[in-house]
């Protein structure tokens, strides 16, 4: 069974600050509750759907390094219950994340729904290994068009928790964009197409 991310997240440090602040026990509640055995249906739909992400590691000088992942929907796979990977490809060859994981295999991902509002926080073991070494897990993290791949991520998932919408900026893709549009682009066409129409008419009435 995974742990509670409160579990992971609040230290004593952490509770101390709660303590002082009075959210303590709201929230002594919440790491009380039952945690789910794996990532549930939601999770997973929620992962899947992803075009991009962000990845956090830790160094040696116990520095955090974030960077941004992108891809097509879905390079970012679900490959069992407790478990997510992705394909690397080459890239501007700095090497930091993979170096962080090699010597501290911990990680934390932030994945975004900026137009529904929505935020998912994984904590994660991470294991990188290359590509060569496992073809079978390379085919099921590859992506169209991406290229050869380099190296594998896998997170082995602890924790994850769902974030409340308050101050989550919606931004829209420009595939996001199109969907909306499209249907409103298609009535003004009609529109446009039905008032040639009727000018038409009215010239040939005229005439």
């Amino acid at each position: 069974m995974m742990r509670h991310f409160g579990d992971i997240m609040f230290t004593d440090g952490v509770k101390a600050e709660q303590s002082a602040r009075g959210s303590r026990d709201a929230y002594a509640k919440m790491t009380a509750q039952s945690t789910p055995e794996g990532l549930t249906e939601r999770e997973r739909d929620f992962i899947t759907a992803r075009d991009s992400f962000y990845i956090a590691s830790v160094n040696e000088e116990g520095w955090p390094y974030v960077q941004h992942r992108g891809g097509p929907k879905g390079f970012l796979t679900v490959l069992d219950e407790t478990t997510i990977g992705m394909a690397d490809y080459r890239g501007n060859k700095q090497y930091v994340s993979t170096g962080n994981f090699k010597n501290d295999d911990r990680a934390s991902l932030f994945l975004m729904d900026y137009p529904n509002r929505a935020r998912l926080k994984i904590l994660a073991r991470a294991a990188v290994v290359d590509a060569d070494a496992d073809p079978d897990l390379a085919a099921r993290l590859a992506v169209d068009g991406g290229g050869r791949i380099e190296r594998l991520f896998t997170f082995a998932v602890e924790a994850f928790d769902w974030n409340c919408p308050q101050f989550i900026t919606p931004r829209f893709t420009e595939e996001e964009i199109a969907a909306v549009m499209e249907p409103k682009v298609r009535e003004m066409e009609r529109l446009a197409a039905e008032n040639e129409t009727l000018k038409a008419r009215l010239a040939a009435q005229g005439a």
